[in-house]
């Protein structure tokens, strides 16, 4: 297991915060999702969430909170976001060997928002995403092996306009539990990945605008 890593700018960065009157002794991170751990080479190993308390199962995105959106650079002046309405994915989890996990997503081209009206209408035309003849776009996982410590990278095919590449995301799973009322296991992820829109065929007024990042926050309950 190779776990993301994030160097040190400086150890100076982290002497002047205590001069500045910082506790170490009584600091504490907000979040669990992360605990670092700093190794001989100056640099601090990433964990999410504990997976093996997750129990092996079929786990869906929970409408309520899914959201996968994507922005770029609008003539360097602003960074758009535009989300999905609808976020459907399927998680396929393995308790005992969660390399072998598998993850599917569909993501419909017609429930594409931008909060623009006419833009909505552009977006969905041919000269983006062009719904009527491209209906959905789709991920497919083909490696979920470097996350399985619950940080890292997750690999698979996305399936964009009938053109499918290798896709990379970088996430962390944030939490496992039950569901406060329910009582139902789950779990949420956070997770990005950048591309280049013109590589799938969304190519109009390219190269401007042409990378675009995409980010995920989704939670996920088990439904069998």
């Amino acid at each position: 297991m190779h776990l993301g890593k994030l160097t040190l700018i400086s150890t100076a960065a982290l002497l002047s915060a205590c001069s500045n009157g910082a506790d170490t002794n009584t600091a504490k991170m907000d979040r669990t999702v992360v605990e670092a751990a700093t190794d001989v080479a100056g640099e601090i190993e990433m964990r999410g969430a504990d997976l093996s308390v997750l129990p092996s199962g079929t786990y869906k995105s929970e409408q309520g909170h899914a959201y996968v959106a994507f922005q770029y650079w609008h003539q360097e002046y602003s960074r758009p976001i535009i989300r999905w309405g609808t976020t459907d994915a399927t998680i396929v989890f393995d308790n005992e060997n969660p390399e072998n996990s598998t993850l599917s997503v569909s993501l419909p081209t017609e429930d594409l928002d931008t909060g623009v009206e006419a833009w909505d209408k552009h977006i969905k035309s041919a000269d983006f995403f062009d719904v009527e003849n491209y209906p959905e776009v789709t991920f497919v996982s083909t490696d979920i092996s470097q996350i399985k410590d619950g940080y890292g990278t997750l690999t698979g095919n996305l399936t964009i306009k009938d053109v499918t590449k290798p896709f990379t995301l970088t996430g962390t799973v944030n939490k496992v539990g039950k569901h406060f009322r329910s009582g139902v296991d789950m779990f949420g992820v956070s997770a990005k990945g950048t591309l280049s829109r013109s590589e799938f065929g969304v190519d109009t007024y390219a190269p401007s605008a042409d990378e675009i990042e995409i980010t995920i926050e989704v939670e996920f309950q088990k439904v069998e």
